[in-house]
């Protein structure tokens, strides 16, 4: 129960955490940084994503339909057709800015969360050494990409430093995703409707749906496995082998 309130409980809180990181919300109603080390990481990994879970919560609408043009490229890949998607021709155009939107996250958050694990600017303001304190940073980076705004604790980032480059995190995470995001409706908006044909994947079903979920961890998995791996994921091997508790 550190870190948490007693009228609320632990599920309560566990509940509140993963569904404030799911969406742009930022409210908090315990210390993330009190949960266990795969707690903390199930918070990290649904910022990273793009808070894309439910879809229409603050940039999480245009964020899932980016990851839905990857997986209707994916889909006409093994269809042997050129995709398309509610009747338009997805190009090498619109693959190409749905992919830059998308490794935008991964340069801010991965970037400067490495500027700031060697350098003393980024370490002087742990209050936690090893996986732990490097969590805090990653964590701290991830929410300001995502415009989520909660924190991981454990890190005075009130400093010069952090200011500034939290603050180019914030700036990057929005412009240099919402750029991409316009050109691709710029380019889809142009493009005349063409009527489906019997080589068409259909984007309406279950399997569209599961392939549409599985593109999107795919995509989190591949990019920020390192980064988690370094963090919350050695942190609970450490913690298991020592016999430590929460």
């Amino acid at each position: 129960m550190e870190g948490k309130e007693v009228r609320f409980g632990i599920f309560n809180s566990a509940l509140f955490a993963t569904v404030t990181t799911d969406a742009s919300c930022g409210a908090v109603n315990c210390m993330h940084d009190s949960f266990t080390p795969l707690g903390g990481l199930v918070t990290l990994l649904n910022m990273q994503l793009g808070e894309v879970v439910f879809g229409g919560v603050g940039a999480g609408l245009y964020g899932m339909l980016l990851f839905v043009v990857v997986a209707i490229f994916i889909a006409g890949l093994m269809v042997g057709r050129t995709p398309e998607y509610l009747g338009k021709k997805i190009e090498a155009y619109d693959v190409k800015v749905s992919m830059l939107a998308i490794l935008v996250t991964a340069f801010v958050v991965l970037g400067f969360t490495a500027w700031a694990a060697v350098s003393r600017w980024g370490t002087s303001s742990l209050n936690n050494g090893g996986p732990r304190g490097f969590s805090e940073i990653l964590y701290a980076f991830s929410s300001g990409n995502g415009n989520n705004g909660s924190a991981f604790a454990g890190l005075n980032a009130n400093t010069p430093w952090y200011n500034t480059t939290l603050g180019l995190a914030m700036l990057l995470g929005r412009f240099f995703v919402i750029v991409p995001v316009l050109a691709l409706a710029g380019s889809l908006g142009r493009k005349k409707l063409i009527p489906p044909s019997a080589g068409s994947f259909p984007v309406a079903g279950p399997t569209f749906a599961v392939l549409l979920v599985g593109t999107v961890l795919i995509v989190g998995a591949l990019t920020f496995f390192p980064g988690l791996a370094l963090g919350p994921i050695v942190e609970h091997f450490l913690m298991t082998s020592s016999g430590a508790t929460f």
